[in-house]
């Protein structure tokens, strides 16, 4: 590996992590002000329950554009987050083997889950419960909470998502020890050939996600004590972990995510499709939720075209940066080092500082990027702070 290609990858997908953690506090941060979010809930317990993903609501204020925004997002972000995660899991299961590859993402992922679903989804959700009406203080938000029968973790579902994953991966690697060279192998044509590759996460993706997603809808969310999941997509998250791994395994210098190669030479046709597709899903989207909601047909449709849009917005934001992020940078440096602390607290900034715009009178496009610039500010400044500890900082 040269020296120019490994800071050239280094710099791209450190910054492009922490660039989508940005985007998960803009899209959390802008679904107070979406158009279509339902008004506060009178009981925490109460049918149906939209507040874990809508823990406060402005009243009055509200941005048609965050329909969008919050639509884009939502199709791919995650997806990508767990394909970057995926990139490294090769390396650390060849130097540490199964067993200590598990105890460190143990220390890494678990106990920051705890502190996430214990300490911060509380913290972040009680706004919820002040923006009731005859609400009755911290002692009347626990009895509901605890009458709830699961415990929302807010974003810290995707960490223990990631560590089952792991789990997965390092019993696959026990079973059989060179899965990810193998997979790495089968992905390198594909890699090379990034349109290739692009039909290869369609064709694969829509095959898992698909059947879910027909059984249990897209808004279908499993939920057991704090862990919980989106039910027709756990097995398409999976898939871009696997596939994450076998980019990784192969390596981070050649193949997809060369400095040189066909997908950052390509990055204006990527973003093109990424656009492209994503109107597509959209409008095939809305036909299908408003004339034709008893059709299989518009169904799976609305499916295929989501996976394809998913894969042709990873595959823009990886050209994007490795086209572009090639240079230290001591803003996106930071950003990057604190970027996991950013997602594990970011969400009690974002309810405290909705609730506290709640009576102001401003416009909400306003309010969405004084929430977002607080909360990013805010969770940067409070990780950097925790990291000072060496206990903390070994884990986030």
């Amino acid at each position: 590996m040269s020296p120019k290609s490994q800071g050239a990858y280094h710099y791209a997908i450190g910054y492009l992590r922490a660039f989508i953690v940005v985007l998960v506090v803009a899209f959390h941060a802008a679904m107070g002000y979406h158009p279509d979010a339902p008004p506060p809930p009178v009981s925490l317990a109460a049918e149906p329950r939209w507040w874990p993903a809508f823990p406060v609501v402005d009243p009055i204020q509200r941005a048609g554009w965050t329909s969008a925004f919050v639509g884009f997002n939502d199709i791919f972000f995650m997806s990508l987050m767990f394909l970057l995660s995926g990139l490294f899991v090769w390396s650390g299961l060849k130097h540490k083997g199964a067993g200590g590859f598990l105890r460190g993402r143990l220390l890494r992922l678990g106990v920051p889950f705890l502190f996430g679903a214990g300490v911060v989804a509380p913290l972040a959700y009680y706004p919820t419960y002040l923006q009731m009406a005859g609400h009755a203080g911290i002692g009347g938000f626990a009895r509901q909470w605890l009458a709830i029968g699961t415990w929302p973790a807010g974003p810290a579902w995707f960490l223990w998502v990631l560590l089952a994953f792991d789990c997965i991966a390092a019993r696959l690697f026990a079973a059989a020890p060179g899965w990810a060279g193998t997979l790495g192998r089968f992905l390198a044509g594909p890699q090379s050939r990034p349109a290739r590759f692009f039909l290869l996460l369609v064709v694969a993706s829509a095959l898992v996600y698909i059947p879910l997603e027909l059984t249990f809808s897209g808004l279908t969310w499993a939920a057991f004590g704090p862990f919980t999941f989106q039910t027709s997509r756990i097995l398409h998250y999976l898939f871009y972990f696997l596939a994450g791994a076998g980019i990784g395994a192969w390596g981070l210098d050649r193949g997809l995510l060369a400095p040189e190669g066909k997908l950052a030479r390509r990055w204006v046709w990527w973003t093109i499709a990424a656009i492209v597709l994503f109107l597509a899903v959209a409008a095939v989207s809305i036909a299908f939720l408003t004339a034709h909601l008893q059709s299989r047909g518009w169904e799976v449709a609305t499916d295929v075209l989501f996976t394809a849009s998913c894969a042709g917005s990873c595959l823009a934001f990886l050209a994007l940066f490795l086209r572009f992020a090639r240079s230290r940078s001591i803003v996106f440096e930071s950003l990057s080092r604190n970027s996991y602390g950013i997602y594990l607290v970011h969400y009690a900034f974002v309810s405290w500082l909705q609730l506290a715009l709640v009576g102001a009178s401003m416009p909400a496009t306003l309010k969405f990027a004084m929430v977002t610039v607080g909360a990013v500010g805010g969770s940067w400044l409070t990780t950097i702070a925790l990291r000072r500890a060496p206990v903390i900082a070994r884990m986030v």
